[in-house]
């Protein structure tokens, strides 16, 4: 079997499409047992791409590890594929047209936000490759206008693990009065609206006041000015969450210069965060996100089109295969 990993940091359309660089390494992994011979034979013959946000955090980098493990358990090849960063819509554009040209069996697609891949996932649809929406929902209605399909989605429930992150805070703090902060991701991305949504119902049937909510955009400079911002404004704060370990590590920053005693939590389970969470002085928790077991489940769902070839319909939206996330707090940290 034989194994490629691609990873892009793009300059430019065209610079990104000149840029990319691959590393090989070869192992031979043999079909998983009590598959007949036609279907393993279908599931190696095709062709399997990854098309990630980017791989700046341990999210997308845990969710490319799981990929790469379970392709190679299954004896399939897979290219993996990821922008600079999570605000490049135009670059991702790039990477799966460039995949499209490939002609691969199945991609699976992490968009940047709801809109940008649309148009070229429907240039997939039409040639006939089979996409997997991973982590973030395309705008299904505006997907459909256009003709394209996904054959299914895989994402975390992140209403639910932000509200499970808010309900920990309320336990923590008890609830009441309380001035409490939120440090949004990105203007427009689901992942965020939805983790938004949930802390909020948390916090609001508390009783708490939620004082701030600002767009982060995914950055730990930005969260960190965001909540000198917030800390400077409302000196009763008593709690903020963040909608990514990211940005809760730089709030965590601007809390420990400040000296005051405000909780953070963070969400996605980054190294880094849960390592903060297990020292008793950082962050109060953290939501780890299972994205290895993801990555692995798209996989698995690309096999699985490959090789049963099931119709592709632009008029069936997919039910979200949920990816069951984990509350990190000092109890169980070192065991995550």
């Amino acid at each position: 079997m034989k194994f490629r990993l691609k990873y892009l940091a793009p300059l430019g359309a065209l610079a990104m499409a000149l840029s990319m660089t691959a590393c090989s390494s070869s192992s031979s992994t043999p079909t998983a047992s009590g598959s007949d011979t036609s279907s393993a034979s279908n599931a190696s013959s095709a062709s399997y791409a990854l098309i990630l946000k980017a791989l700046d955090s341990d999210f997308w980098k845990n969710m490319k590890a799981g990929a790469i493990a379970e392709a190679q358990k299954q004896g399939v090849t897979l290219d993996v594929y990821a922008g600079q960063s999570e605000t490049d819509t135009a670059g991702q554009v790039t990477l799966l047209q460039n995949a499209i040209t490939k002609k691969y069996t199945a991609i699976g697609v992490a968009p940047i936000s709801p809109t940008n891949m649309n148009a070229a996932v429907a240039q997939a649809t039409k040639a006939g490759i089979y996409i997997v929406n991973v982590d973030e929902q395309f705008d299904t209605q505006s997907l459909q206008t256009l003709g394209g399909a996904a054959q299914a989605f895989t994402t975390t429930d992140n209403v639910a693990a932000a509200k499970m992150a808010g309900d920990y805070l309320v336990q923590t703090l008890g609830a009441g009065s309380d001035q409490v902060a939120i440090v949004a991701g990105q203007a427009g991305d689901t992942s965020s609206a939805e983790r938004v949504q949930g802390v909020t119902e948390s916090f609001t049937a508390a009783g708490y006041n939620i004082v701030a909510q600002q767009p982060g955009n995914w950055d730990a400079t930005t969260a960190y000015n965001l909540a000198q911002s917030y800390i400077s404004k409302y000196p009763d704060l008593k709690a903020i969450y963040a909608c990514n370990d990211v940005m809760a590590m730089g709030v965590l920053k601007a809390v420990q210069a400040s000296g005051k005693d405000i909780a953070v939590v963070g969400n996605d389970g980054d190294s880094d965060a849960i390592a903060s969470v297990a020292s008793g002085t950082g962050l109060l928790a953290t939501i780890k996100q299972d994205s290895a077991t993801e990555g692995a489940k798209v996989v698995d769902l690309m096999i699985q089109y490959a090789t049963q070839k099931p119709a592709i319909d632009p008029t069936v939206i997919p039910d979200p295969t949920y990816i069951p996330a984990i509350l990190v707090t000092k109890d169980n940290a070192s065991t995550q």
